[in-house]
């Protein structure tokens, strides 16, 4: 009888501990899914505010590459729900190339998480139209996306500090930024209503401008894009996603149309 008691509790002791790893583990699931969200689920506040994923988190649906018909065949892959570039020598373009959306925008507001590896280089372009006949990365207004502290290029341009991260590419500098360590998730923002675009970094607005106002020719007639004609004042446009050469990776990419 004693012998049965014992055996008894041990059972039960078996079936407590099982049961008590089962609800911890159900925990740290959830625990971890809180952490990480789903990247290609768009919130019901989301869905009635008008938001639309450009980036499903498992196909290259609505993308292809620029100054193409289809989507590149390599140097892109999708990576646990992001799109990614991988490195290729740090070319501009000379891998699998950028991507753009098969839609043009034209008054957007644009959200975009990217995660740098150590010394990248990317973009987020916008308003790109294809109209020009580029040797490197498609021609479009540019959100840099950039490694500061070891990239060389943080240093170049022709308007000082506009080649760093949030940045107007080569026209105006993102200030008053917070950027997230290398290997983190930063969020790009861009929002044009009208002529008036806005850049965002992380919540923060780094920087805002009017196209085609003559503050803007000013610096486009001091910039690399002087060679190109009515540069960045397009009705509408592609968005655009730069093959650098370097490992970023893209993802939770959403737009929603402005009025």
């Amino acid at each position: 009888m004693k012998l049965k008691r014992m055996w008894l509790s041990s059972l039960l002791l078996i079936a407590f501990s099982l049961l008590h790893c089962n609800k911890s583990g159900e925990r740290d699931d959830q625990t971890n899914t809180a952490a990480e969200p789903s990247p290609k689920m768009l919130t019901e506040q989301e869905k009635a505010e008008g938001w639309k994923l450009l980036f499903d988190g498992q196909t290259t649906a609505g993308w292809r590459g620029a100054h193409r018909s289809t989507f590149p065949d390599s140097g892109w892959i999708i990576e646990t729900g992001a799109l990614v570039v991988l490195p290729s020598g740090g070319g501009e373009s000379r891998h699998g190339g950028d991507i753009v959306t098969i839609d043009e925008y034209s008054s957007f507001d644009l959200q975009v998480e990217f995660k740098l590896s150590e010394g990248a280089n990317s973009g987020i372009k916008y308003f790109v139209t294809e109209k020009e006949k580029p040797n490197g990365s498609a021609i479009g207004l540019e959100y840099q996306i950039l490694d500061d502290d070891r990239h060389p290029d943080a240093k170049l341009g022709n308007h000082e500090g506009s080649r760093t991260v949030a940045s107007l590419y080569d026209l105006i500098k993102a200030e008053n930024k917070t950027v997230k360590p290398i290997g983190e998730w930063n969020e790009a923002r861009i929002v044009s209503k009208g002529q008036h675009v806005e850049h965002w970094l992380n919540g923060a607005k780094v920087l805002e401008y009017e196209r085609g106002s003559d503050d803007f020719r000013k610096l486009v007639a001091e910039s690399k894009y002087k060679v190109w004609e009515n540069f960045g004042e397009a009705p509408q446009g592609h968005i655009l996603l730069q093959d650098h050469g370097n490992r970023v990776a893209f993802r939770n990419i959403k737009i929603r149309i402005l009025e």
